[in-house]
C-alpha cells in the first residue's frame, strides 16, 4: 500500500487545483468524503456569502433589499449559463429540478405534434415519474429504452408520435455519459424536442447546451457546484423557444409585470417566464457563491482532474478488488463517464454502512451499487488511495458483515 500512496503523492504534488481544497469547510471528524455527487460540502465563500446576506441585508434592509434580490433567479443564471454552454439569458434558477422538468416537459408536450416521450430505464426515478405523468396528460404514453441509450437505441424508439426525449447527461446510477449531441439531432430528425438532466454533469463535466442545438434542460445546484442541501435548481430555455412555451404554473414572478398584480395572467417574453413563486433568496446567494468557485477553477480544468480521478480509480478497483468481489459499472473509459464510479458487490449496502463507520463516506443505491463521487476541487488523489485500501481491507476482513443487511431509509 506504501507504493499507493506514493503513487497518489505524486499525482497531488502535480495537481493545479489543489489549492482549492482548502477554500472548502471540512467535518471535524476525519473523513475522506467521496459523496459530492449527492451534496457538495461548503466553502468559504459560501458561507460568507450567507451571512453577509442575513447581516448586511435582511437584518439591515429588511424589505427593501427586495430591489437586489428580485433579479437574484437571472442573475445566478447568467453566472451559470457559461458551465452549460449557454447564453445568460437562457438561464435562470428556481424550485427544484422536479418541479422544473414538470414545467418543461409539459410546456414541450403542448407545442408538440407528438404525444409520447421517451426516456431510459434507469432515468432517474423523480423524472420518469413527471415524464410518464405528463405523457398521460398530453393523451401519451412513456416509451423506455435501455439503461445508458446509445443514440442507435433512442433512435429505434422514435416515430411521428414522440413529442419529447427526455435523458439525463451523466446517469446518476452508472456514471456513464450520454453521446448528447447525437441523440439530439435523432430526436430533431422526428421534429421532437429534447429535454436534459444535467444535474450530475453541471460543474464537473463540460456541457454545451447551445453548441448541440439542445432544446431544454433542468439541473440541480447542490451536487458539484456546492449550493448548498436543498439548493435552487435551474432551467434553460434555448431562446427561440422562449415565447413559443407556456410554463403550466403561471405563477407572479413569471409574469410580464409582477407587481401591477394584474388579474390576468401575462407571462413574461423572457426566460422570467418559467418562474413561478418567490425564491429563496438565501439559497440563491450560497448557490451563486459555488457557482463563481467552479467558474474561478475553471470547467475544462475540473473536467481534467475529473477524468484522472475516475481513470485511476477503475484501474485501483479492477487490481484491489477485483477478486473480492467488485466490478466497476459503466464505461472503463474516463471521457465517458462523469465524476462518480459506481462498483457493484453483492453486499453493497453492509460495505457502504461500513465504509461510513471507518471514515470513507459514499452511497448505495439499490441493489448492489456503491458510488464513489469524485469532486475535483474538494478531492485529493490521496483521498482516493485512502478509500480503496479501507475498502480492501474491509472486504478481505469480512468487518462489512456486522452491518444489518437491510437498508436504512436514507441510502
Amino acid at each position: 500500500m506504501r507504493h499507493l500512496r506514493r503513487q497518489a503523492e505524486a499525482r497531488d504534488a502535480a495537481d493545479p487545483l489543489a489549492p482549492f481544497r482548502a477554500r472548502f469547510l471540512r467535518p471535524d471528524r476525519d473523513v475522506v468524503y467521496l459523496d459530492g455527487n449527492s451534496l457538495g460540502p461548503p466553502s468559504g465563500e459560501v458561507l460568507d456569502a450567507v451571512l453577509a446576506t442575513i447581516r448586511r441585508d435582511w437584518r439591515t434592509r429588511l424589505v427593501e433589499a427586495w430591489s437586489e434580490w428580485i433579479d437574484l433567479p437571472l442573475r445566478a443564471g447568467g453566472l451559470l449559463a457559461p458551465l452549460l454552454g449557454a447564453d445568460p439569458a437562457e438561464v435562470a434558477l428556481a424550485d427544484q429540478t422536479t418541479v422544473n422538468l414538470y414545467k418543461l416537459a409539459t410546456a414541450a408536450l403542448e407545442v408538440t405534434d407528438g404525444r409520447d416521450v421517451v426516456t431510459d430505464a434507469d432515468n432517474f426515478p423523480s423524472d420518469r415519474y413527471v415524464l410518464d405523468a405528463a405523457a398521460r396528460r398530453a393523451g401519451g404514453r412513456l416509451r423506455i429504452v435501455p439503461s445508458d441509450p446509445s443514440p442507435d437505441d433512442v433512435a429505434a424508439a422514435l416515430d411521428g408520435e414522440v413529442g419529447l426525449v427526455s435523458l439525463s447527461w451523466v446517469s446518476y446510477r452508472s456514471g456513464a455519459l450520454a453521446d448528447a449531441a447525437a441523440i439530439t439531432a435523432a430526436a430533431h430528425d422526428v421534429g421532437a424536442l429534447v429535454l436534459w438532466d444535467c444535474s450530475h454533469a453541471a460543474g464537473v463535466v463540460p456541457v454545451d447546451l447551445d453548441g448541440i442545438g439542445a432544446d431544454l434542460a433542468v439541473g440541480c445546484t447542490y451536487k458539484y457546484l456546492n449550493g448548498g442541501p436543498g439548493a435552487p435548481a435551474f432551467l434553460y430555455v434555448r431562446a427561440d423557444l422562449h415565447e413559443r412555451l407556456v410554463s403550466p404554473i403561471p405563477g407572479w414572478w413569471g409574469h410580464a409585470s409582477m407587481f401591477s398584480f394584474a388579474p390576468d395572467y401575462v407571462p413574461a417574453p423572457d426566460i422570467r417566464r418559467f418562474l413561478v413563486g418567490t425564491p429563496p433568496i438565501l439559497s440563491l446567494v450560497a448557490a451563486i457563491a459555488g457557482i463563481e468557485l467552479v467558474a474561478e477553477a475553471g470547467i475544462e480544468a475540473i473536467r481534467r482532474k475529473s477524468m484522472a480521478m475516475t481513470g485511476w480509480f477503475v484501474e485501483l478497483v479492477e487490481t484491489h478488488l477485483g477478486d473480492l468481489g467488485a466490478r466497476v459499472v459503466g464505461p472503463r473509459d474516463p471521457s465517458r463517464r462523469g465524476s462518480h464510479v459506481a462498483v457493484a458487490h453483492p453486499e453493497a449496502w453492509q460495505l457502504t454502512q461500513a465504509l461510513r463507520d471507518e471514515g470513507v463516506i459514499v452511497d448505495f443505491r439499490t441493489p448492489e451499487l456503491v458510488r464513489f463521487g469524485f469532486s475535483p476541487l474538494v478531492n485529493s488523489f490521496a483521498d482516493l488511495a485512502r478509500a480503496i485500501e479501507t475498502t480492501e481491507s474491509i472486504l478481505r476482513d469480512g468487518r462489512h458483515r456486522r452491518h444489518p443487511r437491510q437498508p436504512t431509509t436514507v441510502t
